[in-house]
């Protein structure tokens, strides 16, 4: 129902108008622009100076500074500083740096050094060049090759792509080398390519372009063969860890042992069911099996904050979604379970601290609703948790070094982000800011709200809902459906939106995300449906949504488009093909189109490989449903993409145009699996223009395409 107030305008004389009437709207500098609007920014925090301070990064000033907790003075702060010594590469030699000193170079090649890394005692800096492993003793500058067998497909201590893109990551810079804690070892991963096919990616600029040679292993291809071995720093024979590289397998990143004694070692088969650490001595090689996983699905090989080591030097804690659900386990370094410390049908998160003396973990999780996260503490022996978080918001925290307090930053989808100290019982000391503005009640904007979407089958799926401005259930509106869709990856929480959405939400859209039932908020048990079946759940969930909104009486008919980039984008493609009697536009980014051509790692773990599952990928390929196709689809892909390949649109491209279907095409040249720099003001236009040509039938304003 609408608000109304009272306007007198003479004694006899009273109009009844809208209250938002007598709100402003958001401006287009407020919305797509940077024009402070309904919040103000709050200062990030990044962690503690002290059990007493907090720090937090000053937006105005660009600068650190220590805040106390009881008084709120602040302080320039100044980080410890770990090492007065700084290595770098420059005109592709290592340098060397003590504090405000002058850069000494360390190397002299023609060749170019990647990733130098000082070994923790200060006396050798590690690199590599040319694709073997070399090092340079400090003091006397002289280098020391530990490997001289590197070729164009033979690395050593340079991750192979498939490595680099999916198990190692981009943060590396494609480096697989380890320094021991005692700095007396060397470990580095040796990577084969010989067998790996060669994906061509063309460059267009100069006259005759040219091509980028990768070895990329696509779904059934041949692998790259790994060894795993260890050197000492002074140079010498390196010792091979007892694997056999002509195995199917995959390595996760290794952890050195406290005391450098031993590498544990992640081991996974290609099939990717079967998880085992292994301790491996860097003296013979020799590995010790210390824990086994085996799940009917698959097992994630290495995922954030999966293994934390206490320094009782006995036992370590694990996080593993083998119960359908992600939660901790304590171990002994030997591999013996000592007892879960958390259970239930609900997901940790994260691992914040181990409070060894008091035996007390602290925790973050997705417990009382799946769209939010909070902070918990829980004995070691599982007994006694407890929330330390508190109402029904979704919070961001900091915890200090002792764990006695923590600064939460904290919101949903209608409180804007506020700020609160509290102790490590739950109760609030103080509140330490409002992001939200003194004239926020002086504006109209689209509501945002969370709420579920039933299927037929029992699942509720969330979702985050923007209205439009003003908005009268009697009207019809376009609607814009956001999804991403790939496994354990959801978007949907309960968080403040910004003002992003809102120019949308004045021009009529709704907006709208959702989950579906393997996105994360139904465990590993819900996230278990995709294997083999890519595709399938995740379409009959989004045909689902949109079927539920198509029957809203405010959705305006044949309006209603689908976006996604990257798996998003293979959504997409395959809601206007597969799913094309729900969704009428669709605005696709660099889609897989059809799964044997993603590389084989990421795509095995789900699918298992072409020659094993030849009919889940064929229903899973958005090949197989172009005589579908209907409505209209926009496809954007950078033409050097090298993690979903060009090759995936054009085969795509080809089979509409064979089928006489029109479709919409926009070409980024250079632009790999993102695209930004001069590309983004013409991306952002492109979209508009979409938007409002095919949904709101009108032409965009001249202003927003500058």
């Amino acid at each position: 129902m609408k608000k109304y107030i009272l306007f007198s305008l003479s004694a006899l004389l009273l109009f009844n108008l809208p209250l938002s009437a007598q709100l402003k709207r958001l401006s287009q500098q407020q919305t797509f622009g940077s024009q402070p609007s309904l919040t103000q920014t709050l200062n990030p925090v990044s962690g503690w100076s002290d059990e007493n301070h907090y720090i937090e990064y000053d937006l105005k000033t660009r600068s650190q500074q220590t805040v106390d907790i009881q008084t709120g003075a602040k302080a320039p702060y100044t980080p410890p500083v770990k090492s007065d010594v700084e290595v770098s590469i420059k005109d592709k030699d290592v340098y060397i740096q003590y504090g405000t000193a002058a850069p000494k170079r360390l190397s002299n090649n023609k060749e170019e050094a990647k990733n130098p890394t000082l070994s923790p005692d200060g006396k050798y800096v590690a690199f590599t060049r040319s694709n073997d492993l070399y090092a340079i003793e400090v003091a006397t500058g002289k280098e020391i090759r530990y490997t001289s067998d590197a070729t164009d497909v033979i690395y050593n201590g340079y991750a192979s792509w498939v490595y680099f893109e999916e198990i190692l990551g981009r943060p590396t810079k494609y480096k697989a080398f380890w320094w021991a804690p005692d700095s007396k070892h060397l470990a580095f991963m040796r990577f084969d390519d010989t067998k790996v096919p060669m994906f061509p990616i063309y460059g267009s600029t100069g006259q005759h372009g040219y091509t980028e040679k990768t070895r990329y292993p696509k779904a059934g291809d041949p692998n790259p063969e790994v060894k795993i071995g260890f050197v000492p720093a002074e140079g010498g024979a390196v010792v091979w860890a007892d694997f056999n590289e002509k195995d199917d397998q995959y390595f996760g990143t290794p952890y050195w042992s406290f005391d450098s004694s031993n590498m544990m070692v992640q081991w996974v088969n290609r099939g990717q069911d079967n998880l085992k650490f292994y301790s491996v001595d860097p003296l013979t090689g020799k590995k010790k099996e210390v824990y086994d996983e085996k799940q009917s699905s698959w097992v994630d090989l290495d995922y954030s904050g999966r293994i934390e080591y206490l320094k009782d030097n006995k036992h370590y804690i694990l996080k593993t979604d083998k119960s359908g659900w992600a939660h901790f386990y304590l171990y002994t370094l030997a591999g013996k379970l000592v007892n879960p410390i958390t259970s239930g049908k609900w997901q940790v998160v994260s691992l914040l601290k181990v409070d060894e003396p008091h035996k007390i973990l602290y925790f973050t999780a997705r417990k009382e609703a799946s769209t939010r996260t909070d902070l918990y503490r829980i004995d070691l022996n599982g007994k006694n948790l407890k929330r330390l978080t508190f109402g029904e918001y979704n919070h961001l925290v900091e915890l200090s070094p002792s764990g006695k307090f923590f600064v939460t930053t904290y919101s949903n989808v209608s409180t804007p982000f506020k700020r609160a100290l509290v102790d490590n019982t739950g109760k609030i000391i103080k509140e330490l800011g409002d992001s939200k503005s003194a004239d926020f009640n002086q504006y109209a904007f689209g509501k945002t709200e969370m709420i579920t979407i039933p299927t037929d089958d029992g699942y509720n799926l969330p979702a985050v809902i923007t209205y439009p401005t003003d908005f009268d259930p009697a009207k019809k509106y376009p609607i814009v459906f956001s999804m991403y869709g790939g496994p354990n990856a959801g978007r949907v929480t309960n968080t403040w939106k910004g003002t992003a959405n809102q120019w949308w939400a004045n021009e009529g859209l709704v907006q709208i995300e959702v989950d579906h039932r393997a996105s994360g908020h139904f465990g590993k048990e819900g996230v278990a449906l995709m294997h083999r079946n890519l595709g399938k759940w995740e379409m009959k969930d989004y045909m689902t949504a949109g079927r539920w909104l198509k029957a809203q009486p405010w959705a305006a008919p044949g309006k209603l488009l689908i976006t996604g980039h990257s798996y998003g984008g293979y959504m997409t493609c395959m809601a206007l093909t597969y799913g094309s009697d729900v969704f009428d536009y669709g605005y696709a980014g660099a889609p897989v189109t059809s799964w044997e051509l993603y590389d084989s790692y990421y795509t095995e773990r789900f699918m298992d490989s072409p020659s094993e599952n030849p009919e889940g990928y064929k229903n899973g390929s958005v090949l197989t449903y172009t005589d579908r196709y209907k409505g209209l689809l926009r496809i954007m892909h950078g033409d050097m993409d090298d993690n979903v390949h060009m090759q995936n649109t054009i085969q795509l491209v080809n089979k509409l145009e064979n089928e006489n279907k029109h479709f919409e095409l926009m070409i980024y040249p250079g632009g790999r699996h993102g695209w930004g720099g001069l590309k983004t003001p013409h991306d952002r236009s492109e979209r508009i223009r979409f938007y409002y040509q095919n949904l709101l039938d009108k032409p965009a304003p001249a202003e927003l395409l500058k």
